[in-house]
């Protein structure tokens, strides 16, 4: 799995998978304006709310960065020993959020029947919550080139759901549910107060899913750290393997 064909077949692989989820999000996306115009809800708001979606985000930053990491291998890393930085990073903040995102929706989302006439679409729920978050899991474990990251990139990694977790509670009193009528919305169940359980039941399962988080990031940077470093040794190693036989050669000759 360190070879460049191996690198090449992964890289072709992402771009599919990027493909795969924009696809998803725009048939996705598609089906909600034309659900809300035929029904005549509000077109902006229902727009609005579908980006607030934890999933549709973490879904369009996977999209973009598999891209991103596809070209930089076509362009740049056939003769490159690891992933840059800045790269590195965004592999893991997106990798981190779409293995969340596939543990919450499977295990506290998938049963809830949802309100008339926001059904999603099979193929594409599928894909956002089940199959893209398996291949970027599958991704950290396979991908080529993978640099290790600092420890400190852990609190980098939960900056932006933290960020999301501020904003869905700011914005959800002040939105009027498209679907229902109701003087508020709120993306998931969970982060409702004005559902059972109140505000304690959103703080619990904020303290919940943060530590999830932690956790996922947690592995994430340390499998990213192993895999790296093994590299760089198996490298050093190779350098001093040709350090020895170009002194072996030079003392044959002398």
């Amino acid at each position: 799995m360190r070879t460049k064909a191996w690198a090449l077949t992964w890289s072709v692989m992402r771009l599919a998978v990027a493909a795969l989820i924009a696809a998803a999000i725009i048939a996705q996306l598609s089906k909600s304006i034309g659900t809300a115009a035929e029904l005549g809800r509000d077109v902006a708001t229902t727009v609005a709310n579908f980006f607030s979606f934890f999933t549709i985000l973490s879904n369009a930053a996977a999209a973009v960065v598999l891209v991103w990491a596809a070209v930089w291998f076509f362009m740049k890393g056939r003769h490159a020993e690891a992933e840059p930085p800045a790269l590195a990073m965004s592999l893991a903040c997106v990798t981190t959020y779409m293995v969340i995102t596939g543990i919450v929706y499977n295990l506290l989302l998938r049963s809830i029947e949802l309100p008339q006439g926001s059904a999603p679409i099979p193929w594409s729920n599928e894909t956002l919550h089940l199959i893209a978050p398996l291949f970027l899991l599958a991704d950290l474990f396979f991908g080529p080139l993978r640099r290790a990251l600092p420890w400190r990139a852990v609190w980098g990694i939960i900056v932006f759901p933290l960020a999301w977790c501020a904003y869905t509670l700011l914005r959800g009193p002040f939105v009027t549910n498209p679907v229902s009528g109701d003087p508020y919305w709120y993306p998931y169940p969970f982060l409702n107060p004005n559902g059972p359980g109140g505000w304690g039941s959103v703080a619990f399962w904020i303290v919940a899913i943060s530590v999830t988080f932690l956790a996922v990031a947690t592995l994430v940077v340390w499998w990213g750290r192993r895999v790296g470093q093994e590299r760089e040794l198996d490298h050093e190693s190779g350098d001093e393997l040709e350090a020895e036989w170009e002194e072996a050669r030079e003392a044959q000759t002398d």
